[in-house]
């Protein structure tokens, strides 16, 4: 089969679509011949050499994707070949085939196809395990999604709204935050000319979805309500920074990361349960369009290179930017 594989730690330029070895599914794992996939920000850090795919998974860039299940290993039940799906992934989205354990594929939801589901796993799964699993968001809360125009942020804003959360988001143009508006943001914050502590003022924050890391990591604390939540599920502002316990104890807050490729397959937190969790919650919503993906682009997968690029520039990306073979 053919796949994007990274030649060397570096730039774009070193993805090239390259012959390699077929998978072949192993016990409890099914064969998915890829339709498409996506590009998420831990892409670019693989390409970096900075974010190494967990023991077992492929080298192969790429955590998620959508297609048809072409053939199934020992011990697997509820999938048939022929079977339209997209999946969770520890790796190996960028390539023609993919083998990934049956616990963490779900079917195509209700009205959305084959290629766009691409968009759907890993999304989904960051942000049900985040804001709803763990942090427990609530109708009447108030929800900050930082980097409300990326993959994450855009899912999130619908997902909240869901719920019945009111939404605030933070981002860097007047055009992404109208466009965050438009899929049902509240409040909508420009980063670059505003405070989203002074915005939200003393009501505060009940659950934070912040993707940058050490940098907001004191105005987060700030920002939190009574019993807040803040989810931290990336460093694009750094990884260390000094954390002002006395800023917790008085709002009875709390601080988690929740990482999801390095989880184990099974066990109360692992990513059989993440999945089976948004099958039963988040697919209903899709079914009633109350969620969707959003895509910014379609590229076709040896272009992968210039997929990588936009992402990285920021630019007008908005949403997801899916590969197809």
């Amino acid at each position: 089969m053919y796949a994007i594989v990274a030649r060397e730690p570096g730039g774009a330029d070193v993805l090239e679509w390259t012959e390699v070895p077929d998978p072949e599914p192993g016990r409890g794992e099914v064969l998915i011949d890829v339709a498409a996939s996506a590009v998420n920000r831990a892409d670019l850090l693989q390409r970096q050499g900075f974010y190494p795919p967990p023991p077992g998974a492929p080298n192969i860039i790429g955590l998620e994707c959508s297609g048809t299940i072409a053939g199934l290993g020992p011990d697997v039940t509820g999938w048939q070949v022929g079977d339209e799906v997209c999946a969770l992934l520890g790796g190996g989205g960028y390539g023609q085939k993919v083998a990934v354990p049956a616990a963490q594929v779900l079917p195509l939801p209700d009205g959305v196809d084959v290629v766009t589901a691409a968009a759907l796993p890993e999304v989904a799964c960051t942000v049900w395990s985040n804001v709803v699993s763990h942090a427990g968001l609530k109708a009447g809360e108030v929800l900050l999604v930082h980097g409300g125009a990326g993959g994450i942020g855009t899912h999130a804003i619908q997902v909240g709204k869901a719920l019945g959360a009111t939404v605030a988001v933070t981002a860097g143009t007047a055009e992404k935050l109208a466009k965050c508006a438009d899929l049902g943001a509240d409040i909508t914050i420009n980063y670059r000319d505003q405070d989203f502590v002074e915005v939200l003022g003393e009501r505060g924050a009940d659950v934070i979805l912040d993707n940058m890391g050490a940098s907001y990591l004191d105005r987060n604390l700030q920002a939190l309500a009574a019993d807040g939540r803040l989810m931290v599920i990336g460093f694009q502002g750094g990884r260390k920074a000094e954390l002002d316990l006395s800023k917790l104890l008085p709002k009875r807050a709390s601080i988690t990361s929740l990482g999801l490729r390095a989880r184990p397959l099974e066990g109360p937190h692992g990513k059989g349960a993440v999945v089976a969790a948004v099958r039963e919650g988040l697919w209903p919503l899709i079914a009633k369009g109350q969620v969707k993906p959003i895509v910014h682009a379609t590229l076709p997968m040896a272009d992968a290179a210039d997929a990588h690029r936009a992402l990285e520039s920021g630019g007008d990306v908005f949403g997801k930017i899916i590969l197809t073979v």
